[in-house]
C-alpha cells in the first residue's frame, strides 16, 4: 500500500489545481495556497472533478486552501512544490519565503517549465533541498513528471522526491544537470521548431503536419521512446537519413516570425478572444476536441499502466 502524507502547493491555477488533485487521488492531504480571490472560490471544485478522473471518483486525501503562506502549519509535511506564474522574479521571491518559513528538512521543488531551479534559488542557504519539479499539462493525466537536479541538490532529496512522485502515481524522469527546458521540453521544441517551418514555408497544412505526427511517427513512441526505436529500427539507417536531412533542417535561434506574428495578433489558440491559432474554432468544436483529447490520453495511460502493472 502506497504510503500517504501531506503535500503543499503554493499556487491554484490550472497546474496547481491539478497537482493537488494528484496527491489528493491519492489519498494525500493537500494545502494549497492561492492569494486571488476568485481563483480560491474555484480551486474545490477544479480539484475534486480532476481528481475524480484518476481516482474513478475517489478522493481519499482532504484539500485545505489558504490565502497566505503563513497559514500553513507545517508539521507533517513532505513536500512544497509551487505552481506560481512562470515570472522568475515571483518564483524567487516564493522561494525566498519559502525558506524562511519552510523547516529545512522538507523539499522544495518548482513546477518551473523553463528556469532552472539554481536560478530560481540563487543566494538562498538551502538550494541543496531545492528541485525542478515539472508536471505536464493536463498534469493530472499526464503520468511524467521531471525531477530536475542543480549542481546544490542532495542525492538523498533527489532520491525521497523521485520516491514520492512514484507513491501519488507518476512516472518520474530524473534530470541530471539544470538545463533551461529540461528533457521533454528541449525534444518538444525542436519538433516543434521544424513542424511550424514547414506550414510557415507552405510545406504542408497544419493539419497535414499533425496527422504525420499522430499517425505516423508518433505512434511509435507510446510503445518506445525514439532512442529505443532507432535500436529496434537500426542505428544505420537513422544516420544516412540523418547525413541527407540535418544540413536542411532550421536551426534558428529565435521563435519563427510566423509564430511570433500569430502570438501578437492575439491568436493564440483556444483561449484567444478570436478563438484562433494554427486552426480556426468555435466553442462547440473546442468542446468536441478536448473531449476527444482526453478520451484519447485515457486510452493512452492505460496502455501505459497496463505495461507497469506487468513488470510487477
Amino acid at each position: 500500500m502506497n504510503k500517504t502524507g501531506k503535500a503543499v502547493v503554493i499556487g491554484g491555477g490550472t497546474m496547481g489545481s491539478a497537482v493537488a488533485a494528484i496527491f489528493c487521488a491519492a489519498g494525500w492531504n493537500a494545502d494549497v495556497v492561492e492569494t486571488d480571490a476568485s481563483v480560491r472560490a474555484a480551486l474545490p471544485g477544479k480539484i475534486t472533478a480532476a481528481g475524480s478522473v484518476i481516482g474513478n471518483g475517489n478522493i481519499g486525501g482532504t484539500v485545505t486552501i489558504h490565502e497566505e503562506l503563513d497559514a500553513i502549519d507545517w508539521r507533517g509535511v513532505d513536500i512544497v512544490i509551487e505552481c506560481v506564474f512562470e515570472i522568475l522574479a515571483v518564483k524567487k521571491a516564493v522561494f525566498a519565503r519559502l525558506e524562511a518559513l519552510c523547516p529545512a528538512s522538507i523539499p522544495l521543488t518548482s513546477n518551473s517549465s523553463s528556469f532552472p531551479i539554481s536560478d530560481i534559488g540563487q543566494g538562498l542557504s538551502t538550494l541543496d533541498r531545492m528541485l525542478g519539479l515539472h508536471f505536464f499539462m493536463p498534469a493530472h493525466l499526464v503520468p511524467a513528471v521531471e525531477v530536475v537536479r542543480s549542481a546544490a541538490s542532495d542525492e538523498a532529496v533527489t532520491e525521497r522526491v523521485c520516491q514520492i512522485m512514484c507513491e501519488v502515481g507518476k512516472k518520474p524522469i530524473r534530470v541530471q544537470r539544470d538545463v533551461p527546458g529540461f528533457l521533454a521540453n528541449r525534444i518538444q521544441h525542436a519538433l516543434m521548431r521544424e513542424a511550424i517551418a514547414l506550414v510557415e514555408e507552405g510545406f504542408a497544412s497544419a493539419e497535414d503536419v499533425d496527422a504525420a505526427v499522430r499517425y505516423g511517427f508518433g505512434l511509435r513512441y507510446i510503445a518506445a521512446g525514439p532512442l529505443l526505436q532507432k535500436d529496434l529500427g537500426g542505428i544505420d539507417i537513422h544516420y544516412a537519413a540523418a547525413k541527407t536531412m540535418y544540413p536542411h533542417l532550421h536551426n534558428d535561434q529565435e521563435p519563427s516570425a510566423y509564430m511570433r506574428r500569430l502570438v501578437e495578433e492575439g491568436h493564440i489558440g483556444v483561449k484567444s478572444p478570436a478563438r484562433k491559432g494554427f486552426y480556426d474554432w468555435t466553442e462547440d468544436r473546442i468542446a468536441a476536441e478536448q473531449l476527444r483529447y482526453e478520451t484519447a490520453l485515457l486510452k493512452a495511460i492505460n496502455i501505459l499502466l497496463d505495461e507497469e502493472a506487468r513488470k510487477e
